[in-house]
């Protein structure tokens, strides 16, 4: 069948065959489809199927309909107060289901590690986009709750000198904690959490692309680590009126 390259991949090759998807299998491969397996099972429809292996070695999913906001400029409709409720309660679905499995091991669930617009799926829902599944799970592992929270409010609500209106952000990170469920206690290290990704991801960039990575060198030589380095400065420059709004 003919293969069509997928946008906005920056790390794999990804291809769309018929009603499938294909990805280069990594050593993470065999944890993933456990975990698409388990959500599977449980009825969950927020992720794609794992569907095997390929001729080639590839991993084969189910391909996804919809909207995959990959696109710098985007409709109102996906950074909308609605989407983020959305966003946080599929959050809350997912952990939910992988809380105490053995995949989760010693920690409280399975986090995907890479919550972005970029790796969401949305379709209409009531007359407008709204987030219905998350894909690229090449990064799940065993984490706390407040991981993916924290890489939510970062990324779909793009902090960082972009934003417009720092107290209308920290509102919208409140929105995004209430919405998941997030205890008082927690939501304390919301921001600090947020800052914690960002730094952990410009250095993880920085010093795979040191060490010859080509995907990351591409990531660097993009602006990447600039880019988020900027971000965490913005965060950190914000850090009271985000944490005010919290509670």
């Amino acid at each position: 069948m003919t293969e069509s390259s997928l946008p906005g991949g920056s790390v794999n090759t990804v291809v769309r065959v018929g009603n499938t998807v294909r990805r280069t299998a990594s050593a993470r491969t065999p944890y993933v489809s456990g975990l698409l397996e388990l959500l599977e099972t449980a009825g969950w429809d927020g992720a794609p199927r794992h569907l095997g292996v390929d001729e080639h070695g590839r991993e084969v999913l189910s391909h996804l309909d919809g909207h995959v906001a990959w696109e710098p400029r985007q409709p109102a409709a996906v950074s909308s107060d609605a989407s983020m409720v959305a966003v946080a309660r599929l959050v809350r679905a997912f952990h939910d289901l992988t809380a105490g499995s053995a995949l989760a091991a010693d920690q409280e669930v399975v986090c995907h590690n890479d919550l972005s617009p970029r790796n969401t799926v949305y379709r209409p829902v009531g007359g407008e986009l709204r987030p219905v599944a998350f894909i690229d799970w090449d990064l799940a592992a065993p984490g706390e709750r407040i991981h993916d929270v924290a890489h939510v409010c970062w990324q779909y609500l793009g902090l960082g000198p972009s934003v417009a209106d720092a107290a209308d952000a920290a509102r919208r990170m409140r929105l995004i904690a209430d919405s998941y469920g997030l205890g008082r206690r927690l939501r304390r290290g919301l921001v600090s959490t947020v800052l914690w990704w960002q730094d952990r991801c410009w250095r993880g960039i920085q010093a795979e692309a040191d060490a010859g990575d080509p995907a990351m060198r591409r990531l660097r030589d993009a602006g990447a680590v600039t880019e988020v380095r900027t971000a965490y400065r913005w965060v950190s420059d914000h850090r009271d009126v985000l944490e005010r709004a919290l509670g």
